[in-house]
């Protein structure tokens, strides 16, 4: 159980002192659901409001705080015309305040003629005139607060950067003073606050960095302990050797001969399997680099030593995918798979179970249905889980309860995880990499292309489809939204078809589960020659006839999401094009990664570049479901710290492997505190 000392900070948040209905749904966009989520919703940058007595010029561009007086209206003749109020220092200086949407009545309100109110915004100049467009503050002298540094917040509709300010305050008050987990001469060393001073201390002054870099670390070190953990649980844990006999891989049909990596990767696999402790392998393996084989070896293995396999999608597309890959991979074998997913109903779902349970099958594929409570093996001795980053460290465990005593467990991702970052994310697991590409496949020809382009791009569509290949054609999202200017997915295809007919299909993530297989299934047996998708074709779809892909708004994607789409073709032999459209005023850093795009294939190369490119961005370019996310520490810090906080938690783990010293009983509340609870279970239970 937590520690009771945590309990205010995790209190639901409708426990801080002005929130209601108003503000429970911007909230909730924001995901602040508990006092320790506003608590450690840090502020991005601050405005610094330099106090003056009186206008001056020179201070265009700054944020200004000064005492005006409103002399004049000056108001448009249409609802819509901008509102105008001309006022003065104390020195008699003229500027404009200026407010946009028709808002004279607001205006008006806010300052009455020949009456002092206190004005903050930012001083522009406006030809001859000196003015400021919708000042930030506008107070009654006697209400103006002390002028300095306000914190800035990430926001959504609904809820101020002020408000949010407010609530923090509130929830930091909550907050405990906590027994010192880091140690003494390590936070000598860097200067570091306590925790809860350097809690308070972002939030007033978002520049300190001292405070930002302790909790950016506070948060790293549970992370790495957490992993020391759960790897020292599983390494201690005996588990089941699996020695194959090779019967079954002898007799395997393949296309190409292993390369390299692959077969070194199975080696890998072979040896951590004919161990007594359970295997714990990370497989990183560049799109279209042969995981798939590698995974399939492995089944195979433990279906030599008459254990049964189970291999975990994350999307019900991949699993299907894999489960026909495998069955047509293994047919002739004496091998029986199954497929297990949340559509499976009725008698084809009671035979699955049954077949599991009475050890007639050997090989299950399924999305998370293949873990329910009511599924059981009868002897289980290796999972799989594909996309490992959509699982984090909590699901793993739970992956390994399924079974009599610990199966051997591979997971594997075509995501490249930049080096720096793989102690941060999979720190208890040895790893593997697939660094070279099967015979055959060429690389991926890319070109950026500006959206103003759209009606050339669609011809050479046109020509693509008539030379009797396929094409995928990306969105990002399902329909138009008012507030975004993307184009959606349901709106291209109807244009599409307007030019070619039923060879364009559609498939998104809110089709039902056999809508979409059926769209997916006439794309692979070529009775569509397009397939306009949102980013459901991430993963797990391949159609070697596709050779064109065409991904509108690639700006907006993440480095890592795009590889991943564009991975989708170069799937058969001969030359594959990926179209990256862009929209108008990019960005420099947009521009760098757009670039980086085309001019290399390499997954790893550009896992390591959107590190730095992206800065505080999404460690793996999009934020997906599962993995725990890092709320304090950027990608920069955790590049900075890492190496530091795993040999500090090394350190604890090997002085106090139950965390029962002082030290140690401080290191357990943080493990709480950053919601590693996953391992202070490993903990009780040890």
């Amino acid at each position: 159980m937590r520690p009771d000392i945590l309990n205010p900070l995790f209190a639901e948040v409708i426990a801080l002192k002005g929130i209601g209905p108003g503000l429970a749904k911007p909230l909730e966009r924001l995901g602040l659901a508990r006092a320790v989520d506003v608590a450690f919703h840090l502020p991005t940058g601050f405005i610094d409001r330099v106090p003056r007595d009186e206008l001056d010029a020179a201070d265009a561009g700054r944020i200004i705080a000064i005492t005006l007086t409103a002399v004049n209206y000056r108001f448009g003749g249409s609802a819509r015309a901008p509102a105008r109020v001309q006022a003065v220092d104390a020195r008699g200086n003229y500027v404009t305040l200026v407010f946009f949407g028709g808002n004279s009545g607001w205006a008006k309100k806010l300052l009455p003629l020949n009456e002092a109110r206190f004005v903050s915004g930012k001083l522009e100049t406006y030809g001859q005139e000196l003015q400021i467009v919708h000042p930030d503050l506008v107070l009654a002298p006697e209400e103006a607060e002390s002028v300095g540094r306000e914190a800035v917040y990430p926001c959504s509709e609904g809820i101020t950067s002020k408000r949010i300010a407010a609530l923090a305050a509130q929830a930091i008050e909550r907050a405990p003073e906590l027994p010192e987990w880091i140690e003494p001469s390590l936070k000598a060393q860097h200067g570091w606050p306590a925790w809860k001073q350097a809690l308070a201390a972002i939030h007033a002054d978002p520049a300190d960095a001292k405070a930002r870099e302790r909790l950016a670390y506070d948060e790293i070190f549970a992370n790495q302990l957490a992993l020391l953990l759960v790897r020292g649980e599983a390494r201690a844990k005996r588990g089941r050797p699996l020695a194959g006999d090779g019967r079954l891989r002898d007799r395997l049909q393949l296309p190409y001969a292993p390369t390299g990596a692959q077969s070194r990767t199975i080696r890998e696999i072979e040896g951590d399997m004919a161990q007594s402790q359970p295997m714990l392998r990370l497989l990183q393996g560049d799109v279209g680099s042969g995981k798939t084989l590698v995974a399939t070896m492995a089944l195979l293995i433990a279906a030599e030593a008459g254990a049964q396999g189970a291999m975990l999608a994350p999307t019900e597309i991949l699993a299907r995918q894999h489960f026909e890959t495998l069955t047509r991979m293994l047919s002739g074998l004496d091998v029986r798979v199954a497929i297990l997913t949340g559509r499976d109903k009725g008698k084809a779902r009671e035979a699955t179970l049954m077949g599991l349970a009475d050890g007639s099958i050997d090989i299950l594929v399924g999305t998370h249905a293949i873990f329910q409570e009511g599924v059981r093996y009868k002897d289980l001795g290796l999972v799989v889980v594909d996309e490992q980053h959509r699982f984090g460290v909590a699901e793993r465990l739970m992956l390994q309860s399924k079974a009599q005593v610990p199966p051997h467990l591979l997971v594997m991702t075509a995501t490249p995880i930049p080096r720096t970052l793989q102690l941060a994310t999979h720190g208890e697991m040895d790893v593997s990499r697939l660094d070279e590409m099967p015979p055959g496949r060429e690389p991926i020809a890319t070109s950026v292309m500006s959206e103003d382009r759209l009606s050339e791009i669609v011809e050479a569509l046109g020509r693509h489809l008539g030379s009797g290949k396929q094409a995928y054609w990306v969105c990002p999202l399902v329909e138009e939204s008012e507030k975004v200017d993307l184009a959606a997915a349901e709106q291209r295809a109807a244009e599409l078809q307007m030019r070619f007919g039923d060879r364009v299909g559609l498939v998104h993530g809110r089709m039902k589960g056999p809508e979409k297989d059926a769209v997916m299934a006439r794309f692979a047996a070529g009775g569509t020659g397009v397939l306009v998708a949102t980013t459901v074709i991430e993963v797990g779809v391949d159609v070697p006839n596709a050779t064109l892909i065409v991904i509108e708004h690639a700006d907006r994607f993440g480095l890592a999401q795009l590889h991943q789409l564009r991975g989708r073709v170069g799937r058969g032999g001969g030359k594959s094009h990926c179209v990256l459209l862009r929209g108008a005023g990019l960005s420099e850093t947009s521009r760098a990664r757009l670039a980086l795009m085309r001019d290399t294939n390499d997954g790893f190369l550009i896992a390591e570049r959107d590190l730095e490119l992206r800065g505080g961005g999404e460690l793996l370019g999009t934020r997906q479901s599962g993995e725990q996310q890092f709320r304090l520490a950027t990608p920069e810090m955790m590049q900075a710290l890492i190496v530091a906080a795993n040999a500090d938690a090394r350190l604890l783990v090997d002085q106090d492997r139950g965390l029962k010293t002082p030290r140690g009983e401080a290191a357990r509340t943080a493990l709480y505190l950053f919601e590693r609870d996953a391992a202070v279970a490993l903990l009780r239970a040890g």
